[in-house]
């Protein structure tokens, strides 16, 4: 195999049409080094010659890619995975390639030389989003041009507001040759299957080429020859005794396994599958949206994700690894790739299949009408799904497949009636071939759709954002009865000190560089950050304005973690046991710029004080609480693990947050897959005014604390908080007690143990990592965190590690 990615490459950008074939290329004089898999935009920034910061378009220029190379004469076949996107492929000045679509891939047969050269030219794909097409029945203010409903490219790039207007031109995806005559498989189908008896089956069709030997399929320990089927092709059915089931990590073991076909002497592998049976469970009444994991109910919660790396659109495993393994971490167990986005590669499926982690893919349609009618429209789209699933062959972390993205929502909010919006793209064409080629993987038509509207929370899918860009009160995340969000609680989520120090040395507000990071709708009047601000002022009682005029950095401070406040209260009510809802997916996994973005993560790689919200709100095994008013205040438990939790849970309701004025426990069996209401009067055996609901006189405490312990080892596992009296502006001087500590292995660990309640506390702590951050601490027991060092820091690892704590209702700071 030659890999083009390790041969020189450069590129030149010229006036469209400037060159109409290779042949008069070379004239040149502004090559700039390239590299491939790459971009244009990528290859520029290297070069001097671009901002990413202040990015400029690219879609109006031909860009000319040019490498040369040796290889040993003969037949190869040329390999390109992905081309940004009206693309021209000569090789030694002849076209072996024309394409239109972003999203294809081509195999190519060749013939080398010696000494070879590959140009390829990207047109200019302004004149194409110029062009005329089919009168469309919508105009959605999503994109900047109405074009890209014609063209077969992503939104990225093409969205103010959301996104930094970076345009995907180039070979994003790798280029390699392969000689033509060695054994190969051409064509290929996988299906793993669980049934509900716990038995494995894998099924396995291949058409091999350049061997006339009977092809053998292995997997977990099980073999056999594939029989010939009459089209030519090889197929074989495996039932491997003693196959552990995949499942998401919240709830057991990824288990995976290798697939090889062995043609005599040659072992062709399929990757690694999991077996795991998928199900949509609609609930009772037939109207929800959720799945079941080898017959065990999933609550799905996670993010949307946004790209590893919209500069380069790298693909690699790794550029992707470092986010997949923060979500991860944060207990998700599913990420959405929406229709705004790109396919994502291969290795993004098998490092999900790895970590247990579900993965939604729209296909990359949204917002806009397209042109159905138009057969080669309509061929291309054929071409780009079998294309992408036959990627996706295997892999068991996939879980959903969907039409695309705010299409039905787009067309019904512009008062369209359903026969207007609801048509034949997602209704026919692409479950035909999902259907063919992932028959193991549930088809949703759109997200969102179901219900009288196609929106509306209460009825199958929904972008919920009642809670979030509606401004409605904490308590809509149970009126609206939403069902299964396939992205809500989108936030202008203020990344920690040092990213905005790094990358945005600003002060909050009205500065252009920070509002240019600030997300927003097109066209609408206000921003994400007035969203954060109107619960910022609903949970904390302050004036977002005044404080930010007064002291910007307790502005910050407060919204960075009001927040993950919004959002834990959220996932508490979906996750309780009398919820309808089954999955939640947060809008959205990580910035593409440094700023107070939608992401979880910013665009540093570093945790938001949000994404440590959901890490403590996603656990498989937690406690959680509810305000039910008059009826007091309502405990949660639920245990998503295969496994029996034996647990104690007690409460204390604090006075000054120190003085508990009544506490109570019990002890409780919580069964596998399990979950149980509780009332806080089961623990304290009676009555109590925990939520303040009845104002029998003056508050007797302001913080409510429950905490969850394994009754096995002691260890704390969960806790939760409620503020009766709102979380305050309030704040005390009683220091808690930090040090610093090292075990025998070299790791280090930070201990504190509050004398006061502390609400939101931080822990800063340059060239570590934390476990956890932003927490809430109750007074007496002593909280370890385990630290982390990472490798990008100058220092001596060897000392001690220094920093300082605070927290929001604590009105000093502890150094360390």
């Amino acid at each position: 195999m030659i890999d083009l990615g390790e041969v020189t490459w450069a590129l030149s950008m010229t006036e469209p049409g400037a060159f109409e074939t290779p042949l008069s290329t070379g004239h040149q004089w502004d090559f700039v080094p390239a590299h491939v898999p790459g971009t244009v935009a990528g290859a520029l920034t290297d070069a001097g010659l671009y901002d990413p910061e202040n990015p400029v378009p690219l879609h109006g220029k031909d860009v000319w890619y040019e490498a040369w190379f040796d290889a040993p004469p003969g037949r190869y076949r040329l390999h390109l995975e992905g081309l940004a996107t009206i693309a021209e492929v000569y090789l030694n000045d002849v076209e072996v390639l024309s394409s239109r679509n972003m999203f294809r891939k081509y195999s190519v047969p060749v013939e080398l030389a010696d000494r070879n050269v590959l140009k390829i030219c990207f047109r200019a794909l302004e004149p194409h989003l110029n062009a005329k097409g089919p009168r469309a029945r919508w105009k959605p203010q999503l994109a900047t041009s109405q074009g890209l409903r014609l063209v077969r490219t992503t939104l990225l790039g093409h969205m103010p507001g959301w996104c930094p207007e970076i345009h995907a031109v180039g070979p994003y995806r790798p280029i390699r040759l392969e000689p033509e005559t060695p054994p190969r498989i051409v064509e290929k189908h996988i299906l793993a299957d669980l049934a509900p008896d716990g038995t494995a089956a894998l099924s396995v069709t291949v058409r091999v080429e350049n061997t006339d030997a009977v092809p053998v399929l292995t997997c977990a320990g099980a073999s056999a020859k594939m029989s010939l089927q009459d089209d030519g092709c090889y197929a074989a059915t495996l039932r491997p005794e003693g196959a552990k089931p995949w499942m998401p990590h919240t709830h057991g073991e990824p288990a995976l396994y290798d697939v090889t076909v062995q043609a005599a002497d040659n072992t062709l592998s399929l990757g690694k599958t999991g077996f795991r049976r998928i199900e949509v469970d609609h609930g009772a009444d037939g109207r929800g949206f959720g799945l079941k994991i080898n017959g065990v109910p999933v609550f799905c919660r996670g993010a949307v994700w946004t790209n590893a790396d919209l500069l380069n659109l790298s693909s690699s495993r790794e550029a992707y690894r470092p986010l997949l393994e923060k979500a991860r971490d944060a207990g998700m167990n599913m990420l959405r790739i929406g229709g705004t986005m790109l396919y994502e590669s291969r290795a993004f499926l098998e490092l999900c299949d790895e970590l247990g982690l579900l993965v939604w893919q729209d296909f990359q349609f949204a917002n806009y009408d397209y042109p159905v009618k138009d057969a080669a429209f309509v061929a291309e789209v054929e071409a780009e799904l079998r294309d992408q699933l036959d990627e996706s062959m295997g892999s068991p972390s996939l879980a959903v497949l969907c039409g695309g993205s705010e299409i039905y929502q787009q067309g019904a909010m512009m008062g369209l009636s359903e026969d207007r919006w609801k048509g034949p793209l997602c209704e026919e064409i692409l479950p035909a071939i999902a259907a063919e080629l992932r028959p193991d993987v549930p088809y949703a038509a759109n997200s969102p759709c179901g219900g009288v509207l196609p929106f509306s929370p209460n009825d199958g899918i929904a972008h919920y954002y009642g809670v979030g860009a509606y401004l409605r009160p904490l308590e809509d995340a149970r009126r609206a009865d939403v069902r299964f969000a396939g992205e809500c609680l989108a936030f202008s989520n203020i990344p920690v000190q040092q990213s905005l120090e790094e990358g945005l040395p600003v002060k909050p507000g009205h500065d252009p560089r920070w509002k240019a990071r600030v997300p927003r709708d097109r066209g609408a009047g206000w921003d994400f950050e007035d969203v954060r601000d109107h619960y910022l002022k609903l949970l904390y009682g302050v004036d977002p304005a005044a404080l930010r005029y007064g002291d910007p950095d307790r502005y910050l401070d407060l919204g960075r973690a009001v927040t993950g406040e919004v959002m834990s209260e959220t996932f508490s009510e979906w996750r309780r046991p009398g919820s309808d809802c089954h999955g939640a997916l947060v809008w959205t996994l990580a910035d593409l710029s440094i700023g107070a973005g939608w992401g979880l993560v910013d665009a540093a790689g570093r945790p938001k004080p949000a994404w440590y919200a959901l890490k403590r709100a996603f656990r498989p095994v937690i406690a959680c609480v509810t305000d039910e008013g008059t009826n007091g205040l309502a405990i949660h438990v639920l245990n998503e693990r295969a496994e029996e939790k034996p647990v104690r849970i007690s409460i204390a309701c604090l006075r000054d947050g120190q003085v508990p004025v009544v506490s109570g426990d019990k002890e409780l069996s919580l069964a596998p897959n399990s979950a149980r209401t509780l009332n806080a009067v089961d623990l304290i055996g009676a009555f109590f005014d925990v939520t303040y609901a009845y104002r029998f006189g003056p508050p007797s405490h302001d913080v409510t604390v429950v905490r969850l312990f394994d009754t096995q080892t002691g260890e704390l596992i969960s806790e939760a908080h409620h503020f009766p009296l709102g979380r305050g502006q309030h704040r005390h001087f009683d220091a808690p007690e930090v040090s610093v500590e090292q075990d025998e292995a070299g790791s280090w660990s930070l201990m504190i143990r509050a004398k006061r309640f502390l609400q939101s506390t931080v822990v800063a702590i340059p060239g570590f990592k934390t476990e956890d951050n932003w927490f809430h601490l109750a007074p007496g027991e002593a909280k370890c965190i385990q630290l982390q060092q990472t490798p990008d820091e100058e220092r001596d690892y060897q000392a001690a590690p220094k920093g300082q704590l605070t927290a929001l209702n604590f009105a000093g700071r502890v150094p360390f």
